[in-house]
């Protein structure tokens, strides 16, 4: 009985379902990560905040190169002892920069990462508001093969974001994406 009365529950929820049009998105948000004015901005503060590290590393990295070639240029005429110092001396200079080097990429990605979340929940709420503003019943992103430009509204959600709407070629060729996006009920 209990068994009968849920699958014609189902049965009726299923025919006002399918009679119903159903409103549809889909985001790409790696196309967003890229495309935000909030990614640029990110990015250029990133470069500002680590540029001194990366200039300080990247002479480091040139002195040691420079002090190499002339090593190997006055080995010949260097007694035993004075090579052995010098070779340790490289060697110690060569592991001070990985590690300087690892320690930068490190702070960098942990850094980019708290970024990325921040542009991440602005993302969520944006979409969250177009749905809510336009009623869609189910907006989609990640894990999508392919989706036409009548349910895609990316370009909608990086123009929410600041992002202007100039960027809308796609691979084929210089095609404009639709102003408002149409519902797709497929």
């Amino acid at each position: 009985m209990k068994n009968l009365l849920i699958s014609i529950l189902l049965i009726l929820f299923s025919a006002v379902t399918f009679s119903a049009e159903i409103k549809i998105g889909i985001v790409d948000v790696n196309k967003i990560l890229k495309e935000a004015p909030q990614t640029i901005s990110a990015n250029k503060k990133l470069e500002k905040e680590f540029g001194s590290r990366t200039e300080k590393l990247k002479a480091k990295i040139q002195a040691l190169q420079g002090d190499e070639k002339k090593y190997q240029k006055e080995a010949l005429t260097l007694s035993d002892d004075q090579k052995d110092k010098t070779e340790k001396s490289l060697q110690q200079r060569r592991i001070e920069i990985q590690r300087l080097e690892r320690e930068l990429r490190e702070d960098m990605d942990l850094r980019r990462r708290e970024e990325i979340g921040d542009l991440q929940e602005k993302i969520n709420q944006t979409i969250d508001k177009i749905a809510a503003d336009e009623k869609y019943d189910l907006i989609l992103y990640n894990g999508i093969a392919f989706a036409s430009e009548n349910v895609d509204i990316t370009r909608q959600i990086i123009k929410s974001l600041g992002g202007s709407d100039s960027k809308t070629e796609d691979k084929k060729g210089s095609k404009e994406a639709p102003k408002s996006k149409k519902d797709a009920a497929e």
